[in-house]
């Protein structure tokens, strides 16, 4: 009624009052009577499922004095916290976190295109209202003298003309294409959000598995190098045993090819640590020269134990990729909509007033105005089938958002489901690498006594020192993949996103720019 209310308002001044009555009356009317065409979006039905894996998961396995071989439990139900790579207790860590929150350029350009979603959605909703322009036209005109009758009262045939007028149209909403193409910006718009919230989320975690990753690689290298010196003083040894003639050429070959395989590791080891230090600083928005020279240490973070693990039927509201794909679907139906009112008849009202008069200072007097309105009804009668297809195409295209809602819900149930597996058997894993490390360290520990004691040879302890190295890299490779699975765990159920005030802020803001 408001936009009724806004015509009647501005033909009031230029048009008599028993003609604009009945053109507000025939807004008034279309109006009221307008309905929407097409299918009312509804939203998906969580599915009916009732854990993510067939053997539910409780607490995973322990391992005793070892970094990252606490107990996790699983808190079904429970929330995510906003800053859940918090629970890692690491303070530079947070800080990384913080600053590529703040200055990732794929995060500002996600944040760019809302921004874009948003003002197209703002200008779709013009279409609710009367279109008004105003005009002025200057012209000097001459006519011929032959001619039957000067346009002017006074004959002149060299005359000047002013003519200001204001054009209002207006397009009443009577099957409701506007209102399904803004629905449709709107849903879109949705999408668009969901896509950035998504883009904090994969940020987050991939912050956490490079510093993980980082930590680990760091502490393979200095294994590896102490490996190289075992290998390489071991080989010394072989070599001056070979020339006194107490081993043969066999053994010192067979120790020379132990210790260029072991240096043959390092490399890509520094190129991997060296990549992930690159990647740490492109993802905070630095470029790889000013990556930052402090180190990551796994020691230094402490493995989250209460897990939260959200209901299968909460998942769907909270990942933002699943929610992505709805906003998708709610687009494609109100598509189906536009197709439809396409179709069917289109009703344009018009009004136009003005004043046109010889000289400047007459314009607007009694006797020089004049008005028009003007009612246009347009029906698509024959378009060669091309509004039939695109209404078929819609519906299609319906069917196929509603496709991929399904397999993006489903892809979503397989991220946690393979996240809760890898944590199990994480747990697992390190439990057996703590074990092999602790043989290993008994060993070396005996080896000592004995080569003190005259008992074993040095090449028997070099043997168990290189032993011992090598489980430590492999507990170093178990700690990083609990502590990489359990950021992705978080990343899977969602990020707590919810929870963030800067996102609850521009719900705000769009909220009331929509009022």
């Amino acid at each position: 009624m408001a936009k009724v209310s806004s015509v009647a308002h501005a033909l009031s001044s230029h048009v008599p009052l028993f003609i604009a009555l009945p053109f507000i009356g025939i807004i008034s009317c279309l109006w009221l009577a307008g309905c929407a065409v097409g299918p009312d979006f509804r939203k998906p039905a969580a599915p009916d499922i009732g854990d993510y894996t067939a053997h539910p998961l409780a607490t995973t396995a322990s391992s005793a004095n070892v970094a990252g071989g606490e107990a996790q439990r699983f808190n079904k139900g429970s929330d995510i916290p906003a800053d859940w790579w918090t629970l890692f207790h690491s303070r530079p860590l947070n800080a990384l976190i913080k600053q590529s929150l703040a200055s990732n350029p794929d995060l500002k350009a996600a944040q760019a295109a809302l921004s874009v979603a948003r003002e197209n959605t703002l200008a779709g909703r013009g279409a609710y209202y009367p279109s008004v322009s105003a005009g002025f036209s200057a012209t000097r005109q001459q006519d011929p003298p032959g001619a039957l009758a000067p346009v002017p009262s006074n004959n002149a045939f060299l005359y000047n003309l002013f003519t200001p007028q204001v054009s209002v149209s207006y397009a009443p909403d009577v099957f409701g294409l506007n209102r399904r193409t803004v629905e449709s910006l709107k849903a879109q718009e949705q999408a668009v959000r969901y896509q950035m919230i998504a883009a904090q989320i994969t940020l987050s975690a991939n912050v956490v598995a490079a510093a993980v990753q980082r930590a680990s690689l760091q502490a393979q290298i200095d294994a590896t190098r102490r490996l190289i010196e075992i290998n390489t003083h071991m080989l010394q040894i072989l070599r001056y045993q070979m020339a006194k003639g107490y081993v043969g050429r066999l053994e010192v070959a067979a120790q020379e090819s132990q210790l260029a395989q072991v240096t043959a590791t390092l490399p890509a080891l520094v190129k991997q640590l060296d990549q992930q230090s690159h990647l740490l600083a492109v993802l905070a928005g630095q470029f790889p020269s000013q990556a930052s020279a402090e180190k990551f240490e796994l020691a230094d973070l402490q493995l989250p134990q209460e897990l939260p693990l959200s209901l299968p039927s909460q998942l769907v509201a909270q990942r933002p990729d699943v929610l992505q794909a709805e906003a998708n679907m709610h687009a494609a139906s109100a598509q189906v909509g536009i197709a439809t009112a396409n179709r069917l008849p289109n009703i344009q009202l018009t009004a136009n007033a003005g004043s046109t008069a010889l000289a400047i200072g007459q314009v607007f007097k009694s006797g020089t105005g004049f008005w028009s309105l003007g009612a246009d009804l347009t029906a698509p009668i024959f378009q060669g089938g091309a509004l039939l297809h695109q209404q078929r195409a819609a519906k299609a295209a319906y069917v196929e958002a509603a496709e991929q809602y399904r397999s993006t819900v489903l892809t979503a149930f397989q991220n946690v489901a393979d996240t809760l597996t890898a944590l199990e058997q994480d747990a697992e894993g390190l439990k057996a690498a703590a074990a092999a490390a602790n043989a290993a360290k008994v060993t070396l520990d005996l080896s000592q006594r004995q080569w003190k004691d005259g008992y074993a040879s040095y090449l028997s302890l070099l043997s168990a020192e290189q032993a011992d190295q090598q489980t430590q890299i492999a507990l170093v490779q178990a700690q990083a993949n609990r502590y990489a699975d359990t950021a992705a765990l978080f990343q899977a159920l969602g990020g707590g996103w919810w929870h963030r005030a800067e996102l609850d802020q521009a719900d705000s803001i769009r909220n009331k720019d929509e009022k």
